[in-house]
């Protein structure tokens, strides 16, 4: 079968490339093997290639922070998942046609035929924002929130889920012609980062944003940072631009601001099963409603793995990258 693989960090589609590897067999009583139908390539996951990332794994290593399959064989011991379901893997390693994992590191979740690529796509980007918009401010009906990098798939997620709670969005872009875009995906407010945001954004929302999304760090934290109202939040989960987050002492002393950081995978991690099946049934039933629909801008074989992740790493893409492994679906 085929995988993606790498054996030296670099950028990735120049150290990633697709490679024949060993079937993983049978499963174990407690296993199931997983036809992998669809994966989308992250920013995560290129940082990971590169190097970059919490920690560098092992190497060869297979990356892949996400992907849907179908089951198609299950250990002896295993109960509530039979082959044919479809499920979404909770593990990482999933770029291959192929996964053989514990029956604990899949979620079955009912899918429809016509959006199932966007389930491969639900692990990551739409819990990265439902948890950042619930986790460090009680956000209320009518409040506002700001964010930057608004176009990304995490940025459109918060959109459509904040407008569903009814909280406000302010959504700074690069680029003038994003905006009618996020404005048709239901952004309330959507500004080009120039200078004086801060007072165009007083203009909009009146007492300021309670929480402050930010993908950028850099200067971006500084200018999102000085159009928080009094006590608010700015929740860091990204640096694109490859800079420090940056905020001023006399308003984390005086005006009660506070930042933090946002990493999914630790989240995720202190989350009870529960909580996770809680947390993924919900955002598939927005998948199902229509609530959340990430764009997808192209998919791939996986023997092209190099040309879909040269894609993933240009500027000004409209949507997603995903790899189909086995296949058009």
């Amino acid at each position: 079968m085929k995988a993606v693989q790498f054996d030296a960090f670099g950028p990735a589609h120049e150290a990633a490339c697709c490679a024949d590897v060993p079937d993983p067999g049978a499963p174990a009583d407690d296993e199931v093997v997983v036809e992998v139908i669809a994966f989308p390539i992250n920013p995560a996951d290129l940082l990971t290639i590169e190097g970059k990332y919490a920690a560098r794994p092992p190497l060869p290593y297979t990356p892949g922070a996400e992907a849907v399959g179908q089951i198609s064989q299950t250990g002896a011991g295993v109960d509530g998942l039979a082959s044919g379901d479809h499920v979404m893997l909770l593990s990482r390693e999933n770029w291959a046609q192929k996964r053989k994992v514990k029956a604990a590191e899949v979620l079955k979740i009912q899918t429809q035929p016509d959006r199932l690529l966007q389930y491969a796509m639900l692990k990551v980007n739409p819990a990265t924002a439902a948890l950042m918009l619930r986790e460090y401010v009680e956000l209320e009906s009518g409040d506002w929130l700001i964010q930057d990098a608004a176009n990304s798939a995490v940025g459109h997620c918060v959109i459509r889920l904040a407008r569903k709670a009814g909280i406000r969005t302010v959504n700074v872009v690069r680029r003038e012609s994003l905006v009618a875009p996020l404005k048709a995906s239901g952004a309330d407010v959507v500004l080009v980062d120039l200078d004086g945001l801060s007072g165009q954004v007083s203009e909009a929302t009146g007492s300021g944003p309670r929480l402050a999304i930010d993908a950028v760090a850099g200067d971006t934290s500084l200018r999102l940072a000085e159009c928080l109202a009094e006590g608010g939040v700015l929740v860091n989960y990204g640096m694109l631009s490859g800079e420090p987050c940056k905020m001023m002492p006399d308003w984390l002393v005086f005006r009660r601001l506070s930042l933090t950081g946002f990493w999914l995978a630790r989240t995720l991690g202190q989350m009870p099963r529960a909580g996770i099946e809680s947390l993924y049934a919900e955002l598939a039933g927005h998948v199902r409603d229509g609530t959340l629909a990430v764009g997808i801008e192209a998919t791939y074989d996986i023997a092209d793995i190099k040309g879909a992740l040269a894609h993933a790493g240009q500027q000004g893409r409209e949507g997603k990258i995903l790899v189909l492994p086995n296949g058009q679906v």
